[in-house]
């Protein structure tokens, strides 16, 4: 699943390689959690969230055979 989901966020971030991933995995659920730089924030969640809300929609289709619950959080990194 992480490489539906790093498929996905690449066809829209300008710096692919920069996107950090994060998968935190419980029981039967996993939460993959992807950081960007602030640049490629608004490209990836897209206007008013849609590509996000696809993304995860098409997750949640992928996720129906595994039986596990995936969620996709989309963070900002934080520059020090």
């Amino acid at each position: 699943m992480l490489e539906l989901v790093k498929y996905i966020i690449a066809q829209f971030a300008e710096k692919p390689e920069e996107i950090e991933y994060k998968v935190e995995e419980n029981d039967n659920s996993v939460e993959i959690t992807v950081v960007l730089s602030e640049s490629d924030m608004g490209k990836v969640i897209g206007r008013q969230g849609k590509i996000a809300k696809a993304m995860r929609t098409i997750v949640k289709a992928a996720s129906a055979k595994e039986n596990k619950k995936y969620t996709v959080e989309i963070k900002e990194r934080e520059e020090a």
